[in-house]
């Protein structure tokens, strides 16, 4: 087992099994640094004639000494350096319900950053090959970000991989999955917000926005109306008409999905209801969940269409995954061959495409802004 932790990024990361029992794509996440050498004690004076016990007695004293240096100075750096309304924590276990739904013959977790975790599972009760990421949003650094596909001109809509997307400004992205559906001309089909674009939809949605919290619905009037929990009765502005575009999206950031998996912990009605054929097959799948008690939020990819490793899931089987992780409501991001799941910059899962990852409409962000925390602070005064 390996530690260590670094100044102003305060982490301590455990492996319990070699790099080379992940997979092959994610091994770069399991290199620890450099061990540090070991201390050695320096070589006494010549002229020195203490006795054995007298030098037990002073090298006991530069050792507490020492430590109490090494204490302060490691208590002064961590409250210069947490985020100021929760500290970094271990990582949160798999909720039981979960792993006796998956039967993970396979699982392993990595510390990605402070809230931050990505979890691998391989069951060959499917198979399934599952990658999860949680976050912890109740930390006041983390947030969610929706990014187009966009061109060059920052206005025409594009088809573009999530590895070649990312946050705009100074957000830092964590980790990344792909977003709605689309058409073939690289246009969602529910509902974007961004800080860029702003489109309406009768389709469900995943919208949040700072100190507001997550939510994921319907649309109360099928345009601009969200509400849940802490956002009941916040209202997204509507654009000019339906189906518009444009930077009206007023700090929401919003993707669509279809269909809604979870309703109040409950399986949705509707998710085998439309298109039996595309919710009853196992394919690789995309979905998001939130855990209203724990503020917890789940991306999940699940890969598929690789014979004995990963057959996909079917809707019902992505519901109760969700259901046995703890989420409160969950929605289906596009799948399939778009299904990808990015991991510090890299894709941490196995596209079905044999070109590998798809060009996408839009991608979904974990994101760390730099700048909340105080904001949040200036707001509550």
């Amino acid at each position: 087992m390996v530690g260590w932790a670094s100044l102003c990024d305060i982490r301590w990361v455990s492996f319990r099994t070699p790099a080379s029992s992940f997979p092959r794509r994610l091994r770069f996440l399991a290199v620890p640094p450099p061990s540090a050498p070991p201390l050695r004690r320096p070589s006494p004076s010549a002229g020195l004639t203490a006795s054995a016990g007298v030098r037990r007695r002073v090298d006991s004293c530069l050792r507490g000494l020492a430590c109490s240096v090494l204490a302060a100075a490691s208590a002064i750096v961590a409250s210069a350096c947490a985020v100021p309304d929760r500290p970094a924590g271990l990582a949160p276990p798999i909720a039981e319900p979960a792993l006796a739904w998956l039967e993970p013959d396979t699982l392993r977790s990595l510390r990605v950053a402070d809230g931050v975790f990505y979890r691998y599972a391989w069951s060959a009760k499917g198979p399934w090959a599952v990658h999860l990421v949680s976050a912890d949003l109740s930390r006041c650094d983390l947030g969610l970000a929706v990014v187009p596909a966009l061109a060059d001109d920052g206005v025409t809509r594009a088809r573009r991989r999530v590895s070649e997307m990312s946050p705009p400004g100074a957000l830092g992205g964590i980790a990344a999955v792909n977003g709605d559906f689309f058409t073939p001309d690289g246009s969602p089909l529910g509902a974007e917000g961004t800080g860029a674009t702003w489109r309406s939809a009768s389709r469900p949605a995943l919208a949040w926005r700072e100190g507001t919290g997550v939510w994921i619905g319907m649309p109360a009037d099928g345009a601009a109306t969200f509400g849940y929990g802490a956002v009941d009765s916040a209202m997204i502005p509507a654009p000019s008409s339906a189906g518009a575009y444009g930077p009206q999206s007023d700090g929401w950031q919003v993707v669509g999905g279809y269909p809604q998996l979870l309703e109040e912990k409950q399986v949705a009605s509707g998710v085998m209801a439309a298109r039996p054929e595309f919710a009853a097959f196992r394919h690789p799948r995309t979905g998001v969940g939130v855990d209203m008690t724990l503020d917890r939020f789940w991306m999940v990819v699940v890969d598929g269409r690789q014979e004995t490793q990963s057959a996909g899931m079917t809707l019902a089987e992505l519901a109760h995954l969700m259901a046995a992780l703890g989420a409160d409501e969950a929605l289906n991001l596009d799948g399939g061959g778009s299904s990808a799941m990015l991991v510090r910059g890299r894709v941490a899962n196995r596209p079905s495409d044999a070109a590998g990852e798809r060009r996408v409409a839009n991608s979904l962000w974990l994101v760390r802004d730099p700048s909340a925390c105080s904001r949040r602070r200036s707001a509550a005064k």
